[in-house]
């Protein structure tokens, strides 16, 4: 037993990838992605000369497993940490210093990416792009997938599943899996509340003259719920320029999702010229738009029906099983998803 089937390239599927090569180095290893990239959320993108994480800002030095992997473990070239502190703002846009404790903001020069990059690649894992999983199926012994192209992947010895909660859910419901353990599980998934994000990028040619890198809204009462400033991050902007990742709050996100893009656009940029009062930055000279609809959970999924599951070799994980949307508790509920995994296949061995 030795074949791991992943679906989806999310940071907690590369660390969970990362642990099992290491503790049961005879796995092999094959991950399906439905879209281009790795890393789900912790998101990067390049224009323009310009590197920006869109959807996770950074990696908070939360988690002592987590710091030690990507301050000693893996390789730290460009690995960049961000001086500037995060200030705060409410509803009637008040800005105010707020938030000086946090010790690390990483990204790296390339982006967040690299996290989900250099895991992957000290795993050996093979990486399939633009593979949607459309069906999931349990014989008596192995687990078999088929993506969307009617295209089958198979048999694996254990199944991991890393796509967002609702995304999860959706397969439990079409697998072809004779146990009683599927419907508590897929229950249990779907009852995952998830808040939504817009998020707008806009460049400017010339640099920002502020204290900050980034405003956060700690009421939660303001359409914006948060902007950074990638300039902040070496390597990410050229000199005398700036770039703002200027995230929706909840609310606002969900009212305003299918909106048409431009107006969504200008609204968040105009409400970011406001508030950081600023006439200038109504006018980019480049922007980038993307929708998160399942964004971050608010909350996590009962352990009993996950450690079911476990029993037939199919295994969770995600920041929303961690119950924490945060890049952090991705990467460590990962590592420890990868030792029972990787302890799992050494028992039946």
């Amino acid at each position: 037993m030795n074949r791991i089937g992943i679906v989806g390239a999310g940071a907690a599927a590369a660390a969970a990838a990362y642990t099992v090569s290491t503790q049961y180095p005879g796995a092999t290893i094959t991950v399906l992605e439905k879209s281009r990239g790795v890393c789900g959320r912790a998101a990067t993108r390049r224009k323009n000369d310009c590197v920006y994480d869109y959807g996770a800002n950074y990696l908070k030095a939360d988690d002592d497993r987590v710091t030690d992997l990507v301050t000693n473990t893996l390789e730290t070239d460009g690995l960049a940490d961000i001086d500037e502190p995060i200030w705060t703002f409410d509803q009637d846009g008040t800005v105010e210093p707020g938030r000086e404790s946090d010790s690390h903001k990483w990204s790296y020069d390339a982006g967040l990416t690299q996290i989900a990059k250099r895991l992957f690649a000290r795993a050996g894992a093979t990486i399939h792009r633009e593979t949607r999983v459309e069906t999931l199926r349990r014989d008596s012994e192995r687990w078999h997938l088929e993506d969307v192209d009617g295209d089958e992947w198979g048999p694996f010895d254990v199944l991991l599943l890393n796509p967002p909660a609702p995304q999860t859910a959706a397969l439990l419901e079409r697998a072809d899996w004779a146990s009683e353990n599927r419907r508590p599980l897929q229950d249990a998934v779907a009852a995952v509340p998830y808040r939504s994000v817009i998020t707008v990028v806009a460049h400017y040619p010339f640099e920002l003259d502020v204290p900050y890198y980034a405003l956060v809204n700690t009421d939660k009462a303001h359409d914006i719920g948060w902007v950074a400033r990638e300039e902040c991050k070496a390597g990410h902007v050229p000199d005398g320029e700036s770039l703002l990742v200027i995230q929706a709050g909840n609310e606002w996100s969900k009212a305003q999702y299918d909106a048409p893009r431009e107006d969504n656009l200008r609204t968040l940029i105009e409400g970011t010229a406001a508030l950081l009062e600023d006439e200038r930055l109504t006018d980019p000279d480049w922007t980038d738009y993307q929708g998160w609809r399942y964004a971050l959970p608010e909350g996590g999924v009962s352990r009993a029906p996950l450690e079911a599951a476990e029993a037939d070799g199919l295994y969770l994980l995600g920041d929303w099983v961690a119950g924490e949307g945060r890049l952090h508790a991705a990467i460590a509920n990962g590592l420890e998803v990868g030792e029972r995994v990787a302890s799992d296949l050494e028992s039946s061995a």
